[in-house]
C-alpha cells in the first residue's frame, strides 16, 4: 500500500477515472486472491453453466422432435445421443457439484450428525459424478454425420477426445483420492489432496481444449452451403413428417392395409364343401 500511495502522489498510476478503476480491480483482485476457496468457487460455477447447457440441450432435442420420444424405437443415434447424452452430462454435473461444495457445508460433529458418514458420501459423489461424464463422452461418440465430410467429421473427434479425457483425468483423481482420504479425519479443503487437484487442472484444460475445437466446429458447419443438420434414421424422419401432418406414414400404412385385408379374406373365405365317398353320376332316362 505504501508503494500504492506514493505512485498515486507522483502522477504515475493513470489519468483519476482510471486509477480509480484500476484500484478498485486490485483491491477485488487482492480479495479474492485470499480466499482459499475462490478456485472452488469458479469450478462451482463452471458446473452450473454445464448444468444449464446440457438442459437447454435436452429440451432442444425433444422439442425438436415434437417430444415424441417413441421415436427413439426407430433411431438408436436419438436415444443413445441426443437423449441419453444431456441426462447423463447433467446428472453427472448435478453430482459433481454436489461433492465439490461438500467443503462448504462441512458438519460439526457436535451437531448430532455423522460427519464421516456425510465425508463419504461426498467422496463417493465426486467419483460418480466424473463416472457419468465418461458415460455421455462415450455415447457421444455414437454420434455419426452422414451428410458432412471428412473434415467436419475430424472437427467431431477433436471435441469428443479431449472430453472424454478430461473425464477419465476427473475420475481417476476423484478414486485416487478417496482411496487417499479413506480413514482420515479431514475437514473442509482438506478432503481435496494435491492428486486431485493436478489432475483436476489438467482435465480442466482439456476441457478448454475440447470447447474451443467445439466453437471451431460450429463455425465450419454453418459455412456449409445446404442443409446442415442430419436427418433421422431407420423411418424415424419420415414417421416425424406424417405425424406432423396428421397421417399415418406410408409404411405403417401399408403394414395396417394388408393385416386389414387379410382379415377381411379369412371372414369371407367359404368353407370347403363335405365330402362324400360316392360320385356322381348321371342318370339316363329308362
Amino acid at each position: 500500500m505504501v508503494k500504492l500511495a506514493s505512485a498515486r502522489e507522483s502522477r504515475m498510476y493513470g489519468p483519476r477515472l482510471a486509477r480509480n478503476r484500476l484500484e478498485y480491480i486490485n483491491a477485488g483482485i487482492y480479495l479474492f486472491a485470499n480466499l482459499p476457496k475462490s478456485g472452488l468457487v469458479i469450478l462451482l460455477i463452471a458446473l452450473a453453466l454445464i448444468i444449464l447447457v446440457n438442459v437447454h440441450d435436452l429440451v432442444a432435442h425433444v422439442s425438436g422432435i415434437d417430444c415424441r420420444l417413441q421415436l427413439m424405437e426407430l433411431d438408436l443415434q436419438l436415444a443413445l445421443v441426443e437423449f441419453a447424452v444431456p441426462v447423463v452430462q447433467t446428472l453427472g454435473s448435478i453430482l459433481f457439484f454436489l461433492g465439490d461444495s461438500f467443503p462448504f457445508y462441512s458438519v460439526q460433529e457436535e451437531k448430532g450428525y455423522d460427519y464421516f458418514k456425510l465425508q463419504k458420501h461426498g467422496l463417493n459423489m465426486l467419483i460418480a459424478g466424473p463416472v457419468l461424464w465418461v458415460l455421455g463422452s462415450i455415447h457421444n461418440s455414437c454420434q455419426i454425420y452422414e451428410r458432412a465430410g471428412g473434415h467436419v467429421q475430424i472437427l467431431q473427434h477433436s471435441v469428443h477426445i479431449p472430453f472424454l479425457m478430461g473425464s477419465l483425468l476427473f475420475m481417476v483423481g476423484a478414486v485416487l483420492n478417496g482411496r487417499e482420504q479413506a480413514g482420515l479425519a479431514h475437514h473442509g479443503l482438506e478432503l481435496l489432496g494435491r492428486t486431485w487437484i493436478w489432475l483436476g487442472i489438467f482435465g480442466r484444460l482439456l476441457f478448454f481444449i475440447g470447447g474451443l475445437a467445439n466453437v471451431i466446429k460450429v463455425f465450419k458447419m454453418q459455412q456449409i452451403d445446404g442443409p446442415r443438420l442430419e436427418k433421422l434414421r431407420g423411418g424415424a424422419h419420415d414417421r416425424l413428417i406424417h405425424e406432423r401432418e396428421g397421417r399415418v406414414p406410408l409404411i405403417l400404412e401399408d403394414h395396417q392395409r394388408r393385416r386389414i385385408r387379410q382379415v377381411e379374406e379369412v371372414k369371407v373365405l367359404p368353407a370347403p364343401a363335405a365330402s362324400t365317398p360316392y360320385k356322381d353320376v348321371p342318370v339316363g332316362q329308362s
